[in-house]
């Protein structure tokens, strides 16, 4: 525990990503084979079921410190995590207990049967035996998620860095199917207990912003232009009776699409197929905040599938029965798609991307500004004589979204950043009136110059009239626009809207707080989109 206590103090002081990546090697070369197994499971969300409900730990760490409840709610509140709060409030050690992380592991998973007066004991035993860091590393260990700012992207690529393996394999390898208990750590990165070369997929060709006048892109007859969707970008891979569904962000998300999975298995060719996971319904696309739904869900109920229903656009091919057909321009690309699509009935939910039909350039102006009817980002521009390029490739490929929506909020929470901005104010929280009152919005960490968020900073020190935890209310005064890509309604929301993407355009010096937007008026871009 003391090895990996260490590891996660590392990960935990820096957000510099290469210095994660330089522990966890670290740490991979050293640790017991069971525990290198253990840390990636966990960091993989493969953790057992939690043994121990977090009220009975609260319960327990009151009676030995003989805290009242009111002084410990004030504590939790003050650090602001309960796993931390716990560690720091429970005495000091009275023993060392020297256990590796899989030992720990392999005692929690027989606790969860036990009776409480058993669960008390062993927690109490714990906690007298670990100093603070690994009393709180112990604490995560039982109850709540595992978060400590590691992405499993971030996991494998110190895994590529220690072993030389691509990093979609061993992606592969670590988000497939396998037991701690009847595997050995070199067999799960090489991937004995799966295929990867029929699931490998490729890099994703991408597009910059334009930044020029459509006149100087040249012919439009050469041009291939598309609705760019705001879903989740993906891959489609199809080889050898196999189907795998690989995100942007090279990760294997197939067990969250299962109807994509069915509906691609109609398919007689192989194929490896670049398109746009979105949800939808009635043959209509839907917002991204419905689509967050069926995000990073391990079990997909028949109740989300039939209330979240998920589609898919086809952009382009890649592959085709083994042949990789990168380098073939996009117009041939898109033919040997057509004519795959065209060899069975697609049900509404699996569809070609539609190609918009223009003439001349200035077609596309009143195109692009009606992209936000429906749910659209706005236009992809690609040269028809374009190879499939691995990254971004600036002159054939162009994304052309529509302007952003904007509001006047005034800020009324405040909370400090990480690293070098540790010392500072840089998360906002921003409100719109509601009749008399303040309805929260958004949250923004981006925007605003050094010198303007020093200025802020110095502002909350003098202002602020209530704490929670690092969280700091502060009086009403302060005026932003906040730019966003889209809104939506949501019951998750106290103001009932969602926004997309907000970030800060300017600080507001020049108005007053009596001028900022309500609720009505914010609602109100949602039926004008």
């Amino acid at each position: 525990m003391k090895q990996f206590s260490e590891l996660i103090s590392t990960i935990e002081i820096t957000n510099k990503t290469n210095a994660k990546i330089d522990a966890l090697v670290d740490y991979f070369k050293t640790a017991p084979e069971k525990d290198k197994l253990w840390l990636i499971a966990l960091f993989t969300g493969k953790r057992p079921p939690r043994p121990v409900k977090t009220t009975l730990m609260k319960q327990w760490c009151m009676e030995i410190t003989q805290l009242p409840e009111w002084l410990f709610l004030e504590s939790y509140s003050t650090v602001g995590d309960l796993g931390e709060t716990l560690a720091l409030l429970s005495p000091k050690p009275s023993c060392q207990i020297d256990r590796s992380l899989s030992e720990w592991m392999a005692e929690l998973k027989t606790l969860k049967p036990k009776e409480e007066d058993e669960k008390k004991a062993y927690v109490l035993n714990a906690w007298s035996g670990l100093h603070q860091q690994e009393r709180l590393i112990f604490n995560k260990l039982i109850g709540g998620s595992f978060r400590i700012g590691v992405s499993k992207k971030t996991l494998v690529n110190a895994l590529a860095k220690l072993t030389g393996i691509h990093a979609n394999q061993l992606m592969h390898s670590i988000i497939g199917n396998w037991d701690i208990d009847s595997i050995s750590f070199e067999d799960l990165i090489n991937g004995s207990h799966i295929n990867y070369d029929n699931s490998k997929p490729y890099p994703f060709s991408l597009a910059y912003a334009l930044e020029k006048e459509l006149l100087e892109l040249g012919e439009p007859k050469d041009w291939m232009v598309e609705q760019k969707w705001d879903g989740i970008r993906g891959q489609i891979v199809k080889r050898n009776s196999e189907i795998y569904i690989w995100s942007r962000g090279e990760e294997l998300v197939t067990q969250q699409f299962p109807e994509l999975v069915e509906v691609m298995s109609n398919f007689k060719d192989d194929f490896v197929i670049d398109g746009e996971i979105l949800a939808m319904k009635d043959n209509t696309i839907l917002l991204f905040n419905d689509l967050q739904k069926r995000l990073n869900r391990k079990n997909v109920t028949k109740k989300l599938l039939q209330e979240v229903p998920v589609g898919f656009y086809a952009y382009d091919l890649l592959e085709f029965n083994n042949e990789d057909v990168r380098e073939k321009t996009m117009k041939e690309r898109r033919l040997i798609l057509e004519q795959l699509f065209g060899s069975i009935m697609l049900p509404e939910y699996l569809k070609l991307s539609f190609i918009i039909d223009f003439e001349k350039w200035e077609e596309l102006y009143n195109v692009r500004a009606n992209s936000r009817m429906l749910n659209s980002e706005g236009l992809m521009l690609k040269q028809k004589a374009s190879p499939y390029h691995t990254g971004r490739k600036k002159g054939d490929w162009w994304k052309w979204k529509v302007d952003p929506l904007t509001i006047d909020v005034v800020m009324i929470y405040a909370q400090k950043g990480s690293g070098r901005r540790s010392s500072k104010y840089t998360d906002y929280t921003f409100a719109v009136k509601k009749d008399d009152k303040l309805v929260t919005v958004a949250k923004a960490y981006s925007g605003l110059t050094d010198k303007e968020i020093t200025e802020i900073s110095k502002w909350v020190n003098k202002n602020a009239i209530e704490k929670f935890g690092p969280v700091r209310t502060v009086k009403p005064e302060l005026v932003f626009e906040i730019a966003f890509e889209g809104i939506a309604l949501s019951n998750r929301h106290k103001s009932g809207v969602a926004l997309r993407f907000p970030r800060i355009v300017r600080w507001r010096k020049d108005k007053p707080a009596s001028e900022i937007d309500t609720i009505e008026t914010v609602k109100q871009l949602i039926t004008a989109t």
